[in-house]
């Protein structure tokens, strides 16, 4: 389900927790530089500045629920959007309710996922997924994300 859902990951995983939760900011920083794959997903040009952000969210036992590897068009989102990111106090999702987008599965090479592996120091392909956020005009975000162990069942069932 949460491989092939195509809502708000943030809501879903506070569906699941039954309780808010909490994003832990481990860096963005605004770049021209980003993967070719990216600019191409995106449509996006030469020079433009972009918002790279790494990601975790967590339970209220501080558990780690999912990461996340983001970038954002600067140019093409409201200053309210970039400024709800440069505060980094709140998940992507809550900014992005407030906006109406869709988004579509893309596939992402492994030198993308890398920049979050990197920073996370756990991989779990099994668990992940890609996918582009968009308006009904342009695309303008690309997220890697992985799922963590917090959002399965602690307890094993007995029959």
């Amino acid at each position: 389900m949460l491989l092939t859902h195509d809502g708000s990951t943030t809501r879903l995983c506070q569906a699941l927790t039954g309780a808010p939760v909490g994003v832990y900011l481990h860096h963005q920083h605004r770049t021209t530089e980003v993967p070719t794959e990216v600019r191409d997903l995106l449509a996006g040009e030469v020079g433009e500045i972009w918002l790279q952000r790494v990601t975790s969210l967590y339970n209220t036992s501080g558990e780690v629920l999912m990461d996340n590897l983001s970038f954002t068009r600067l140019n093409s989102v409201p200053d309210w959007f970039i400024q709800g990111l440069d505060e980094g106090q709140a998940p992507i999702g809550h900014l992005l309710d407030q906006l109406f987008v869709k988004r579509k599965a893309v596939t992402t090479s492994s030198a993308v996922q890398n920049l979050l592996w990197d920073t996370v120091g756990k991989t779990d392909a099994l668990a992940s997924r890609s996918y582009q956020i968009a308006t009904s005009d342009h695309a303008f975000m690309l997220i890697f994300e992985v799922f963590r162990g917090a959002l399965t069942p602690q307890e094993t069932m007995r029959t």
